[in-house]
Protein backbone atom coordinates (compact mmCIF):
# COMPACT_ATOMS: atom_id res chain seq x y z
CA UNK A 1 0.00 0.00 0.00
CA UNK A 2 1.71 3.52 -1.14
CA UNK A 3 2.01 6.19 1.31
CA UNK A 4 -0.43 8.17 -0.12
CA UNK A 5 -3.47 5.64 0.15
CA UNK A 6 -2.39 5.04 4.11
CA UNK A 7 -2.47 8.52 4.60
CA UNK A 8 -6.10 8.61 3.01
CA UNK A 9 -7.07 6.09 5.26
CA UNK A 10 -6.52 7.72 8.91
CA UNK A 11 -8.01 10.73 7.38
CA UNK A 12 -11.39 9.08 6.56
CA UNK A 13 -10.89 7.12 9.81
CA UNK A 14 -10.41 10.72 11.71
CA UNK A 15 -13.00 12.23 9.60
CA UNK A 16 -15.65 9.51 11.17
CA UNK A 17 -14.35 9.51 14.38
CA UNK A 18 -15.39 13.22 14.72
CA UNK A 19 -19.01 12.58 13.66
CA UNK A 20 -19.58 10.27 16.86
CA UNK A 21 -20.35 12.04 19.65
CA UNK A 22 -17.90 11.14 23.39
CA UNK A 23 -19.38 9.22 25.80
CA UNK A 24 -18.92 12.03 28.37
CA UNK A 25 -21.26 14.36 26.18
CA UNK A 26 -23.88 11.82 26.06
CA UNK A 27 -27.80 13.52 26.06
CA UNK A 28 -29.75 11.86 29.13
CA UNK A 29 -26.77 10.77 31.36
CA UNK A 30 -26.01 12.36 35.02
CA UNK A 31 -23.59 11.67 37.43
CA UNK A 32 -24.54 10.84 41.00
CA UNK A 33 -23.80 13.98 43.62
CA UNK A 34 -23.74 11.58 46.74
CA UNK A 35 -22.50 7.69 47.28
CA UNK A 36 -23.61 6.17 50.11
CA UNK A 37 -21.32 3.01 51.28
CA UNK A 38 -22.70 0.34 53.32
CA UNK A 39 -20.28 -2.48 54.28
CA UNK A 40 -22.31 -5.55 54.94
CA UNK A 41 -21.86 -9.39 56.59
CA UNK A 42 -25.09 -11.25 57.52
CA UNK A 43 -27.42 -8.21 56.51
CA UNK A 44 -30.13 -9.27 53.93
CA UNK A 45 -33.02 -8.85 55.93
CA UNK A 46 -31.86 -5.18 56.58
CA UNK A 47 -30.56 -4.59 52.58
CA UNK A 48 -34.50 -3.75 51.63
CA UNK A 49 -35.60 -1.74 54.00
CA UNK A 50 -32.58 0.38 54.16
CA UNK A 51 -33.21 0.93 50.68
CA UNK A 52 -36.65 2.05 51.27
CA UNK A 53 -35.63 4.63 53.98
CA UNK A 54 -32.72 5.64 51.95
CA UNK A 55 -35.51 6.43 48.80
CA UNK A 56 -37.56 8.02 51.39
CA UNK A 57 -35.42 10.49 52.29
CA UNK A 58 -32.97 11.17 50.11
CA UNK A 59 -35.97 12.77 47.47
CA UNK A 60 -34.44 15.54 44.77
CA UNK A 61 -30.80 14.16 45.42
CA UNK A 62 -28.71 12.24 42.63
CA UNK A 63 -27.68 9.21 44.97
CA UNK A 64 -26.73 5.58 44.69
CA UNK A 65 -25.96 2.48 47.29
CA UNK A 66 -22.39 1.20 47.16
CA UNK A 67 -22.70 -2.35 49.29
CA UNK A 68 -19.50 -3.77 49.71
CA UNK A 69 -20.09 -7.58 51.45
CA UNK A 70 -17.84 -9.39 52.78
CA UNK A 71 -18.68 -12.67 51.39
CA UNK A 72 -21.70 -13.47 53.58
CA UNK A 73 -22.99 -16.99 54.57
CA UNK A 74 -26.61 -15.82 54.69
CA UNK A 75 -26.94 -14.65 50.95
CA UNK A 76 -27.08 -10.59 51.42
CA UNK A 77 -24.48 -10.52 48.34
CA UNK A 78 -27.14 -12.19 45.97
CA UNK A 79 -30.07 -10.17 47.91
CA UNK A 80 -27.95 -6.84 46.85
CA UNK A 81 -27.98 -8.06 43.12
CA UNK A 82 -31.32 -8.92 42.94
CA UNK A 83 -32.51 -5.85 43.68
CA UNK A 84 -30.00 -3.75 41.29
CA UNK A 85 -31.48 -5.99 38.56
CA UNK A 86 -34.34 -3.60 38.73
CA UNK A 87 -32.93 -0.53 40.02
CA UNK A 88 -29.28 0.86 38.72
CA UNK A 89 -28.57 3.02 42.00
CA UNK A 90 -27.28 -0.46 43.55
CA UNK A 91 -24.37 -1.60 43.36
CA UNK A 92 -22.78 -4.44 45.03
CA UNK A 93 -19.06 -5.47 45.73
CA UNK A 94 -18.57 -8.24 47.03
CA UNK A 95 -14.95 -9.26 48.44
CA UNK A 96 -13.87 -12.99 49.13
CA UNK A 97 -10.91 -13.85 51.58
CA UNK A 98 -10.70 -10.83 53.51
CA UNK A 99 -13.13 -8.68 56.33
CA UNK A 100 -13.17 -5.77 58.21
CA UNK A 101 -15.46 -2.66 58.66
CA UNK A 102 -12.50 0.13 57.66
CA UNK A 103 -11.25 -1.89 54.22
CA UNK A 104 -14.49 -2.38 53.27
CA UNK A 105 -15.75 1.39 53.51
CA UNK A 106 -12.50 2.54 51.95
CA UNK A 107 -12.91 0.15 49.12
CA UNK A 108 -16.67 1.40 48.53
CA UNK A 109 -15.21 5.05 48.48
CA UNK A 110 -12.62 4.49 45.76
CA UNK A 111 -15.22 2.13 43.51
CA UNK A 112 -17.27 5.93 43.55
CA UNK A 113 -16.95 8.79 40.97
CA UNK A 114 -19.38 10.86 43.31
CA UNK A 115 -18.34 14.11 45.05
CA UNK A 116 -19.75 13.67 48.14
CA UNK A 117 -19.31 9.98 49.87
CA UNK A 118 -21.93 8.74 52.99
CA UNK A 119 -21.22 6.13 55.03
CA UNK A 120 -24.16 4.01 57.18
CA UNK A 121 -24.46 0.96 58.78
CA UNK A 122 -26.87 -1.66 57.17
CA UNK A 123 -28.21 -2.59 60.82
CA UNK A 124 -30.54 0.79 60.58
CA UNK A 125 -29.29 1.75 64.01
CA UNK A 126 -27.88 4.93 62.00
CA UNK A 127 -30.66 7.66 61.31
CA UNK A 128 -31.10 7.93 57.39
CA UNK A 129 -33.12 11.14 57.70
CA UNK A 130 -29.53 12.89 58.28
CA UNK A 131 -28.51 12.57 55.17
CA UNK A 132 -30.02 15.05 53.13
CA UNK A 133 -29.21 17.51 56.22
CA UNK A 134 -25.49 16.66 56.12
CA UNK A 135 -25.47 16.77 52.20
CA UNK A 136 -27.12 20.66 52.68
CA UNK A 137 -24.41 21.11 55.26
CA UNK A 138 -21.39 20.18 53.99
CA UNK A 139 -22.39 22.04 50.52
CA UNK A 140 -23.37 25.79 52.16
CA UNK A 141 -20.65 25.53 54.64
CA UNK A 142 -18.02 24.49 52.61
CA UNK A 143 -17.25 21.40 55.05
CA UNK A 144 -14.87 18.31 54.82
CA UNK A 145 -16.71 16.02 57.04
CA UNK A 146 -20.05 16.18 58.73
CA UNK A 147 -20.40 13.60 61.33
CA UNK A 148 -23.79 12.23 62.67
CA UNK A 149 -23.13 12.78 66.33
CA UNK A 150 -24.60 10.68 69.43
CA UNK A 151 -22.90 12.59 71.87
CA UNK A 152 -23.71 15.78 70.46
CA UNK A 153 -26.64 18.24 71.99
CA UNK A 154 -29.53 16.54 70.73
CA UNK A 155 -28.23 12.84 70.19
CA UNK A 156 -28.27 9.71 72.40
CA UNK A 157 -27.35 6.28 72.60
CA UNK A 158 -30.80 4.48 72.78
CA UNK A 159 -31.07 1.69 74.95
CA UNK A 160 -27.57 1.04 75.74
CA UNK A 161 -26.76 -0.57 78.76
CA UNK A 162 -24.09 1.04 80.92
CA UNK A 163 -21.01 -0.90 80.31
CA UNK A 164 -21.42 -0.20 76.75
CA UNK A 165 -21.44 3.67 76.99
CA UNK A 166 -18.54 3.34 79.55
CA UNK A 167 -16.75 1.25 77.23
CA UNK A 168 -17.68 3.70 74.56
CA UNK A 169 -16.38 6.89 76.35
CA UNK A 170 -13.28 5.18 76.80
CA UNK A 171 -12.87 4.59 73.25
CA UNK A 172 -13.67 7.98 72.76
CA UNK A 173 -10.86 9.25 75.20
CA UNK A 174 -8.29 7.40 73.97
CA UNK A 175 -9.06 8.78 70.33
CA UNK A 176 -7.60 11.74 71.68
CA UNK A 177 -3.84 9.99 71.44
CA UNK A 178 -3.96 10.41 67.68
CA UNK A 179 -6.74 12.79 66.30
CA UNK A 180 -6.33 16.69 67.91
CA UNK A 181 -9.67 17.89 66.40
CA UNK A 182 -12.24 18.11 69.33
CA UNK A 183 -15.08 15.84 68.57
CA UNK A 184 -17.78 14.60 69.94
CA UNK A 185 -17.72 11.39 68.82
CA UNK A 186 -14.80 10.68 67.33
CA UNK A 187 -16.07 6.87 67.08
CA UNK A 188 -18.86 7.48 65.04
CA UNK A 189 -19.66 5.54 61.85
CA UNK A 190 -21.77 7.66 60.39
CA UNK A 191 -20.44 10.37 58.47
CA UNK A 192 -20.59 12.40 55.00
CA UNK A 193 -16.98 13.31 53.79
CA UNK A 194 -16.24 14.87 50.27
CA UNK A 195 -14.29 13.27 47.59
CA UNK A 196 -11.19 15.53 48.00
CA UNK A 197 -10.99 15.30 51.61
CA UNK A 198 -11.05 11.25 51.56
CA UNK A 199 -8.28 11.43 48.63
CA UNK A 200 -6.31 13.32 50.75
CA UNK A 201 -6.13 10.98 53.76
CA UNK A 202 -6.79 7.38 51.26
CA UNK A 203 -2.91 6.65 50.99
CA UNK A 204 -2.26 7.03 54.18
CA UNK A 205 -5.06 4.98 55.63
CA UNK A 206 -4.15 1.76 58.14
CA UNK A 207 -7.87 -0.04 57.11
CA UNK A 208 -7.40 -1.42 60.32
CA UNK A 209 -10.71 -2.79 62.61
CA UNK A 210 -13.58 -0.75 62.57
CA UNK A 211 -13.12 2.78 63.48
CA UNK A 212 -12.55 4.42 59.99
CA UNK A 213 -13.69 8.19 61.03
CA UNK A 214 -10.58 7.71 63.58
CA UNK A 215 -8.45 6.31 60.92
CA UNK A 216 -9.51 9.34 58.46
CA UNK A 217 -8.84 12.35 61.06
CA UNK A 218 -5.64 11.04 61.96
CA UNK A 219 -4.40 10.27 58.49
CA UNK A 220 -5.20 13.62 56.55
CA UNK A 221 -2.25 16.11 56.05
CA UNK A 222 -4.52 18.77 56.64
CA UNK A 223 -7.29 18.88 59.42
CA UNK A 224 -10.56 18.04 58.28
CA UNK A 225 -13.06 21.56 58.63
CA UNK A 226 -15.87 19.47 60.17
CA UNK A 227 -19.10 19.65 62.30
CA UNK A 228 -21.84 17.40 63.88
CA UNK A 229 -25.02 16.84 63.87
CA UNK A 230 -26.66 15.03 66.45
CA UNK A 231 -29.12 11.95 65.81
CA UNK A 232 -30.60 9.53 68.02
CA UNK A 233 -29.05 5.51 67.92
CA UNK A 234 -31.55 3.07 67.06
CA UNK A 235 -31.80 -0.46 68.39
CA UNK A 236 -31.23 -3.23 65.52
CA UNK A 237 -34.22 -4.32 63.18
CA UNK A 238 -33.02 -7.37 61.97
CA UNK A 239 -29.46 -9.81 62.69
CA UNK A 240 -26.89 -10.04 65.00
CA UNK A 241 -24.68 -7.01 66.44
CA UNK A 242 -20.70 -8.19 64.80
CA UNK A 243 -19.09 -6.12 67.71
CA UNK A 244 -17.18 -8.66 70.02
CA UNK A 245 -14.20 -8.37 72.69
CA UNK A 246 -11.65 -8.14 69.65
CA UNK A 247 -13.02 -4.92 68.40
CA UNK A 248 -11.00 -3.35 71.28
CA UNK A 249 -7.63 -5.02 70.17
CA UNK A 250 -8.10 -3.83 66.63
CA UNK A 251 -8.91 -1.01 68.16
CA UNK A 252 -5.63 -0.70 70.40
CA UNK A 253 -3.79 -1.86 66.76
CA UNK A 254 -4.77 1.53 64.88
CA UNK A 255 -4.54 3.95 67.84
CA UNK A 256 -1.04 2.29 68.10
CA UNK A 257 -0.37 2.27 64.34
CA UNK A 258 -1.32 6.05 64.12
CA UNK A 259 0.85 7.12 67.25
CA UNK A 260 4.06 4.76 65.40
CA UNK A 261 3.31 7.01 62.56
CA UNK A 262 2.90 3.76 60.46
CA UNK A 263 6.42 2.83 60.59
CA UNK A 264 5.87 -0.21 62.64
CA UNK A 265 3.20 -2.79 60.64
CA UNK A 266 0.64 -2.30 63.44
CA UNK A 267 0.31 -6.95 62.85
CA UNK A 268 4.05 -6.88 63.59
CA UNK A 269 3.16 -5.24 67.21
CA UNK A 270 0.45 -7.55 67.91
CA UNK A 271 2.27 -10.50 66.61
CA UNK A 272 4.91 -9.66 68.80
CA UNK A 273 2.99 -8.94 71.67
CA UNK A 274 2.17 -12.44 71.40
CA UNK A 275 5.03 -13.73 71.35
CA UNK A 276 5.80 -12.08 74.88
CA UNK A 277 3.02 -13.77 76.15
CA UNK A 278 4.48 -17.43 74.78
CA UNK A 279 7.40 -16.84 76.47
CA UNK A 280 5.00 -16.69 79.86
CA UNK A 281 2.87 -20.17 78.48
CA UNK A 282 6.63 -21.82 78.05
CA UNK A 283 7.92 -21.36 81.09
CA UNK A 284 4.55 -22.41 83.04
CA UNK A 285 4.32 -25.28 81.25
CA UNK A 286 8.14 -26.44 81.80
CA UNK A 287 7.51 -25.71 85.05
CA UNK A 288 4.60 -28.12 85.54
CA UNK A 289 5.91 -30.76 83.20
CA UNK A 290 9.67 -31.05 85.39
CA UNK A 291 7.22 -32.63 88.28
CA UNK A 292 6.78 -35.49 86.17
CA UNK A 293 9.53 -35.33 83.05
CA UNK A 294 12.96 -35.21 82.74
CA UNK A 295 13.97 -31.37 81.43
CA UNK A 296 14.72 -31.78 77.60
CA UNK A 297 11.39 -33.43 77.57
CA UNK A 298 9.76 -30.90 79.49
CA UNK A 299 11.76 -27.68 77.35
CA UNK A 300 10.21 -29.52 74.51
CA UNK A 301 6.65 -29.56 75.60
CA UNK A 302 7.29 -26.00 76.73
CA UNK A 303 8.17 -25.03 73.42
CA UNK A 304 5.19 -26.81 71.67
CA UNK A 305 2.74 -25.47 74.32
CA UNK A 306 4.23 -21.68 73.24
CA UNK A 307 4.03 -22.23 69.82
CA UNK A 308 1.00 -23.54 70.15
CA UNK A 309 -0.57 -20.78 72.05
CA UNK A 310 1.13 -17.98 69.38
CA UNK A 311 -0.87 -19.67 66.90
CA UNK A 312 -3.77 -19.63 68.16
CA UNK A 313 -4.07 -16.01 69.99
CA UNK A 314 -2.63 -14.55 66.34
CA UNK A 315 -5.29 -16.66 64.31
CA UNK A 316 -7.60 -15.20 66.77
CA UNK A 317 -6.21 -11.68 66.90
CA UNK A 318 -3.47 -10.60 64.86
CA UNK A 319 -4.90 -12.17 61.26
CA UNK A 320 -8.50 -12.05 62.19
CA UNK A 321 -9.54 -11.25 58.76
CA UNK A 322 -7.44 -14.16 57.55
CA UNK A 323 -8.43 -16.46 60.12
CA UNK A 324 -8.38 -20.30 59.40
CA UNK A 325 -10.67 -22.98 60.37
CA UNK A 326 -11.53 -26.19 59.82
CA UNK A 327 -8.89 -27.94 57.87
CA UNK A 328 -7.22 -24.90 57.25
CA UNK A 329 -6.47 -24.99 60.83
CA UNK A 330 -4.47 -27.44 61.36
CA UNK A 331 -2.46 -27.38 58.47
CA UNK A 332 -1.62 -24.01 59.16
CA UNK A 333 -0.45 -24.76 62.92
CA UNK A 334 1.47 -27.45 61.20
CA UNK A 335 3.10 -24.82 58.73
CA UNK A 336 3.83 -22.79 62.26
CA UNK A 337 5.43 -25.12 64.22
CA UNK A 338 7.90 -25.70 61.05
CA UNK A 339 8.38 -21.43 60.22
CA UNK A 340 8.92 -21.13 64.11
CA UNK A 341 11.51 -24.09 64.38
CA UNK A 342 13.60 -22.35 61.96
CA UNK A 343 12.76 -19.13 63.61
CA UNK A 344 14.43 -20.62 66.94
CA UNK A 345 17.83 -21.81 64.78
CA UNK A 346 17.96 -18.50 63.42
CA UNK A 347 17.63 -17.05 67.28
CA UNK A 348 20.14 -19.39 68.75
CA UNK A 349 22.48 -18.40 65.91
CA UNK A 350 22.30 -14.90 65.98
CA UNK A 351 22.88 -15.08 69.82
CA UNK A 352 25.77 -17.18 69.65
CA UNK A 353 27.97 -15.16 67.29
CA UNK A 354 27.16 -11.84 68.76
CA UNK A 355 27.93 -13.41 72.23
CA UNK A 356 31.52 -14.41 70.66
CA UNK A 357 31.78 -11.47 69.60
CA UNK A 358 31.80 -10.44 72.89
CA UNK A 359 28.35 -8.98 73.33
CA UNK A 360 26.64 -8.65 76.65
CA UNK A 361 24.52 -11.88 77.57
CA UNK A 362 21.05 -9.71 77.12
CA UNK A 363 22.11 -7.77 74.13
CA UNK A 364 23.06 -11.58 72.35
CA UNK A 365 19.69 -12.54 73.45
CA UNK A 366 18.09 -9.26 72.14
CA UNK A 367 19.59 -9.94 68.62
CA UNK A 368 18.61 -13.35 68.43
CA UNK A 369 14.88 -12.97 69.88
CA UNK A 370 14.56 -9.83 67.06
CA UNK A 371 15.98 -12.18 64.41
CA UNK A 372 13.92 -14.71 64.81
CA UNK A 373 10.44 -12.74 65.51
CA UNK A 374 10.57 -10.95 62.65
CA UNK A 375 11.27 -14.48 60.26
CA UNK A 376 8.48 -16.15 62.11
CA UNK A 377 6.41 -12.84 61.39
CA UNK A 378 7.51 -12.52 57.69
CA UNK A 379 7.44 -15.98 56.69
CA UNK A 380 3.89 -16.87 58.66
CA UNK A 381 2.23 -13.88 57.18
CA UNK A 382 3.38 -15.38 53.47
CA UNK A 383 2.57 -18.89 54.08
CA UNK A 384 0.10 -19.49 57.18
CA UNK A 385 -1.88 -16.54 56.96
CA UNK A 386 -1.64 -15.56 53.15
CA UNK A 387 -4.18 -13.85 51.27
CA UNK A 388 -6.41 -16.09 49.71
Amino acid sequence: MSVQSSNQLQESAVGKQSDVMPFAAAPGVGGRELSVIVPTFNERDNIEPLLMRLEAVLCGIEWEAIFVDDDSPDGTADKIRSLAQTDARIRCVQRIGRRGLSTAVIEGMLSSSAPYLAVIDADLQHDEAALAQMLGVIKTQDLDVVIGSRYAAGGGVGEWDRRRVTISGIAGRLARIVIPAELSDPMSGFFLISRPAFERAARCLSGQGFKILVDLFASTPVPYRFTEIPYLFRPRLHGQSKLDSLVAWEYLMLLLDKRLGGFVPPRFVSFSAIGVSGVAVHFITLYCTLQLLSFPIAQACGTIAAMTSNFVLNNILTYRDRRLAGLRFFTGLASFYGICSIGAVANVGIATAAFGQHYTWWVSGLAGAAVGSVWNYAVSSIFTWRRR
